[in-house]
């Protein structure tokens, strides 16, 4: 289904990463992050990459109108607003990962999954183990062909054919609630195996008990042979009682559960932070002058205090290496399997999972779509009119960038929000309070916080907003730009 514009939907206002508590605190503690790495971070999570520069570098100009900007346009009463560009970086930028998020879940069941029913595997590995996948990450790819071996050859042993094959999608995450490294694989797998006519073969009730020990063993093989651990190692892990790994099996996701389906994709790959779930306190807000992060757990849902570098240092331990993939595909998902079956034109002998009069292409995702599906509002929804907008230009010229924001008020400002713009969320309060994190004493709340040495808050303008017309006379005569 398209997501079409509705009376109920929001209006869609562009956003501010400036203003957030995620961007000032990367913005605060960067640079003294990589200043400090070697000697208070180096041994702990490895060498520094240069890579994340690049990655924190474009994500502090994710959305600057300065660095260029697309026109949105009413076609009804000719009202405009100016769309940043984004940095489209992995794992980093809580907004662009979120599009690829939805992306992902999209592409997966409408080109990839089948008609058929499916599970989820979760793998998990030891504490112990941890460490060598954070400092040689190419062993996240060899992790994922060990679930695959194992998961392929259990599934193919349920469908009594030898020659039949499971489908496979198995994405890696590293991130744990708090962000420590926990390296696991989220495994989107096939109730069963295709065989060679596309004929579909259900497996019997799978355990993910069944395959714990063999998964077990072929990680620590593998470990083994790339020199990472030896063998007075192995022997010890598998004298212990409970050595840490696992393996958990979902229910079924039946065909009809598209929405199931997609979520389940969604979650795979979801970005490793919530904006949501933090907070930060700013060095000068601090009890101890120090910036902290307050943050809440997903899975746990107990909130935990850390000193900011700390917390941004675990953070960057999950930006992926350039060209890195965190999303596999094996068996009759693999990118081969398909290309064949697209290229004998069978790919849709056995029908995709989403149910649509439209074609593939058709149905091709693009920004407002996914704005909508997001947000629940309309990108391309006049705010002024209700009437309908669209893209009518991108600018990237620096002259005719720095002309625009000259004549709309907007060149030159990148100032923050003043302080009462952090205040203190409602789901953190107790906490931070309980535990004195504030300057002053316990007492500190919202009430004082943002407020000038006279007991006033402070005035501020909104930055980075687009001026509110009266009527479309007032507005500048673009055309004369360009």
């Amino acid at each position: 289904m398209l997501y079409e514009s509705s009376n109920n939907q929001g209006i869609y206002s562009p956003r501010e990463p400036r203003k957030n508590y995620y961007y000032r605190c990367v913005e605060e503690n960067f640079e003294v992050l990589e200043r400090v790495w070697d000697d208070r971070y180096q041994n702990t999570y490895g060498y520094w990459r240069t890579h994340i520069l690049d990655v924190i570098y474009d994500y502090l100009d994710c959305g600057n109108l300065h660095l260029g900007f697309a026109r949105v346009k009413c076609e009804d009463c000719n009202k405009e607003y100016l769309l940043p560009f984004s940095c489209k970086r992995r794992a980093f930028c809580p907004s662009c990962h979120q599009r690829r998020v939805v992306e992902f879940g999209e592409f997966l069941y409408t080109e990839v999954l089948k008609e058929v029913s499916h599970r989820q595997w979760v793998f998990s590995i030891p504490k112990r183990l941890r460490c060598y996948f954070m400092y040689d990450r190419k062993l996240l790819a060899k992790l994922s062909r060990c679930a695959w071996k194992v998961l392929c050859d259990y599934l193919k042993s349920s469908s009594g054919d030898k020659d039949s094959v499971p489908g496979v999608v198995i994405a890696v995450q590293t991130f744990g609630d708090f962000l420590n490294f926990n390296p696991h694989l989220h495994v989107i797998a096939t109730d069963g195996c295709f065989k060679g006519d596309g004929d579909f073969i259900k497996s019997v009730l799978p355990q993910g008990k069944d395959i714990e020990k063999v998964f077990q063993s072929e990680v620590l093989k593998m470990l083994k042979k790339e020199g990472k651990i030896n063998q007075f190692i192995i022997d010890n892990m598998l004298s212990w009682e409970n050595t840490g790994f696992n393996v958990y099996c979902g229910e079924a996701i039946y065909a009809e559960e598209q929405e199931s389906i997609e979520k389940l994709a969604q979650y795979v790959v979801r970005a490793p932070i919530s904006q949501e779930r933090m907070f930060y306190i700013p060095p000068e807000e601090s009890s101890n002058e120090v910036g902290k992060i307050i943050y809440k757990g997903k899975n746990s849902r107990e909130i935990q205090a850390f000193d900011a570098l700390d917390w941004l240092a675990r953070l960057v331990t999950h930006i992926p290496n350039k060209g890195e993939q965190f999303v596999r595909y094996y068996g009759y998902y693999s990118n081969k399997s398909r290309g064949q079956r697209k290229k004998a034109e069978t790919d849709d002998k056995v029908p995709v999972i989403v149910s649509s009069d439209l074609s593939k292409k058709a149905f091709r995702k693009n920004w407002a779509r996914l704005i909508q599906k997001v947000y629940n509002v309309d990108p391309l929804k006049c705010k002024y009119c209700n009437g309908k907008m669209r893209i009518i230009s991108f600018v990237e010229d620096e002259e005719t960038i720095e002309k625009i924001l000259k004549d709309l008020k907007l060149w030159g400002i990148q100032n923050h929000d003043p302080p009462n713009h952090f205040k203190i969320p409602q789901q953190f309060e107790h906490f931070i309070l309980a535990n004195s994190l504030l300057i002053g004493n316990n007492e500190k709340s919202n009430e004082n916080m943002g407020k000038n040495k006279d007991g006033n808050y402070e005035e501020h303008n909104s930055n980075n907003v687009f001026p509110d017309y009266e009527t479309c006379d007032e507005m500048p005569k673009y055309e004369d730009w360009f």
